[in-house]
């Protein structure tokens, strides 16, 4: 799998980036803003992590938990009532979940061939 290739990681690096930015135009509370942009700018981080070393499930398994965080964070932090931030953190954080779950396989074969000579592992 080469570098710089899978879309997958580049949907997810979308999502944090628009999870982040999105601060600027929906309506905030303190623990939103903190949960939004830290959320967001970790999933830009590990889709760039993704996209410059494919081959490591690790990375996609980071990258589901932080959309995953993003998801539930309207529950977490308690900024439900505020609709553009809790629907902005539902719909990135979902995004990049299901992008790393389509992610995680070929990974995870990318990982196998280069760790068992070339055979995957069954």
């Amino acid at each position: 799998m080469k570098r710089w290739n899978r879309w997958q990681d580049y949907v997810a690096v979308v999502a944090g980036l628009y999870a982040a930015l999105s601060t600027m135009w929906t309506t905030q509370q303190g623990s939103s803003m903190v949960m939004m942009i830290g959320a967001g700018a970790l999933l830009v981080v590990a889709g760039v992590w993704n996209l410059m070393s494919p081959g490591q499930p690790v990375g996609e398994w980071v990258q589901m938990v932080l959309g995953a965080l993003l998801f539930v964070s309207p529950w977490i932090a308690g900024y439900t009532a505020h609709t553009g931030a809790t629907w902005t953190s539902w719909i990135a954080g979902g995004v990049a979940l299901i992008a790393a779950v389509m992610a995680l396989q070929p990974s995870m074969h990318t990982h196998a061939e280069a760790h068992h000579g070339g055979a995957a592992a069954h």
